[in-house]
């Protein structure tokens, strides 16, 4: 059976290739009948973390999605799902998704309080949109990037932070970058903290394998 083949397009700029394919590989680890091709885009070495870099990069996203070539879905992998809304007017005949929508349809499945964990001090658009009434959001102060992450005292935070919204009353954590996918947080969270959470680069692949379904119905 021919593979479902998926773009994926990191807001990250890197030129260390573990970190460039491991949203990739995560996706193709749990989902064996997709193969992911990654780019990232250019000149974002600090990713996305203010509205004024998400301004920045959209163009370089649309840009990225148009030279991808025979591919059945693209993605693109960040939180506040960036350009997402410009990739479909511009390529209307390919299904487009980020993780932000896919994380909360997600996390919406477990609770009606939810945490939302991140690196900004504002919730991505898709958690605004989604659930303004519903969730709870949490942001470490020694955390304000994606590279932040990668160091012990960031992941340490992101857990403490997460066990603070519990007892706010978060009922599942809708992690709010894909940064912490990156780092592989997830599971750790989930045992430290004892409620569910939600990957949003394994939301992405959900929702993927999903399209892939309706493709192989069409066939």
């Amino acid at each position: 059976m021919e593979k479902f083949r998926i773009g994926l397009i990191r807001v990250l700029t890197t030129e260390d290739e573990e970190v460039l394919q491991s949203h990739g590989r995560l996706i193709m680890k749990y989902f064996p009948d997709m193969e992911v091709e990654t780019k990232c885009i250019p000149d974002q070495y600090e990713g996305i973390h203010s509205p004024e870099l998400a301004e920045i990069a959209i163009p370089k996203i649309v840009e990225t999605a148009k030279s991808f070539r025979d591919v059945d879905m693209l993605i693109v992998s960040c939180a506040d799902d960036p350009g997402v809304e410009e990739i479909r007017q511009e390529l209307p005949g390919i299904p487009v998704t980020g993780g932000g929508e896919t994380t909360v349809a997600l996390a919406l499945k477990y609770g009606e309080k939810i945490g939302v964990l991140g690196i900004t001090d504002y919730a991505p658009k898709a958690y605004r949109s989604m659930i303004p009434d519903k969730m709870i959001l949490g942001k470490p102060d020694c955390v304000n990037s994606t590279l932040d992450l990668m160091t012990p005292q960031g992941r340490s935070a992101m857990i403490e932070e997460g066990r603070r919204l519990k007892e706010q009353g978060a009922q599942v954590l809708a992690l709010a970058c894909t940064g912490l996918a990156t780092i592989g947080i997830a599971a750790e969270l989930e045992e430290a903290v004892g409620i569910p959470v939600i990957d949003p680069v394994l939301a992405e692949g959900t929702f993927a394998y999903f399209e892939s379904i309706k493709k192989r119905m069409r066939a």
